[in-house]
């Protein structure tokens, strides 16, 4: 092969090699004057997740007693504390290591609303119950409260809700979370027979604390 024909041949190769290569490269969109070119544009976006709190609720905000089983020495006024439900909407990882909740309630003394002299809430006391403690058996009610007209059932415990005493707890906040739990109690008002007549009213104060 001559010389010229060897050039042509190399020429003719180089040719079809670029043509080649230029046949796998992605081709831009191209559109005419007056037509549309779109790009798809996605995101998948996670959900929210708000943090869960420790809240505490009542079923009502007021009780009515009533008597029953008084004596000839001592008036007794009873009724039902209404359903208190404690929900922990944490998961486990939300709650600080070692914590612990408890609700605790202490009552204001009984006032006469037509100028009596007021009833002490030493003569006001509580029985907690314990409606749902859930599954884990690590949710408590408070023990007995009595009067300051009763004796003692328990050490010391003769004292009314005159300060903080325990309705309902757990000792491990992470081992009882993400659910709920309710307590009730009853509660009695003692007082001496001669106790002067009249509307009186207190104020019964729960407090959750962690």
């Amino acid at each position: 092969m001559n010389t010229g024909k060897r050039r042509q041949v190399l020429a003719a190769c180089a040719v079809g090699a670029a043509l080649a290569g230029a046949a796998v490269l992605p081709s831009p969109a191209v559109a005419e004057p007056g037509d549309d070119a779109g790009v798809r544009v996605t995101v998948d976006i996670d959900e929210i997740r708000e943090p869960g709190v420790l809240a505490l609720s009542i079923a009502g905000d007021a009780v009515a007693l009533a008597e029953d089983g008084s004596t000839l020495l001592v008036r007794q006024f009873v009724g039902t504390l209404p359903t208190v439900t404690v929900t922990d909407t944490r998961v486990a990882d939300e709650v600080p290591d070692g914590a612990s909740w408890a609700v605790l309630g202490s009552a204001t003394d009984f006032d006469g609303g037509s100028g009596q002299d007021p009833i002490s809430a030493e003569h006001f006391g509580w029985k907690p119950r314990l409606l749902d403690g859930g599954d884990t058996g690590l949710v408590t009610e408070g023990e007995e409260v009595v009067t300051v007209l009763d004796e003692e059932t328990l050490p010391g415990n003769n004292v009314g809700l005159v300060d903080q005493e325990l309705l309902v707890s757990a000792f491990d906040s992470e081992a009882v979370a993400s659910d709920s739990y309710s307590v009730n109690a009853d509660l009695y008002l003692r007082t001496p027979a001669d106790v002067a007549a009249g509307e009186y009213s207190s104020t019964l104060t729960l407090s959750l604390f962690e």
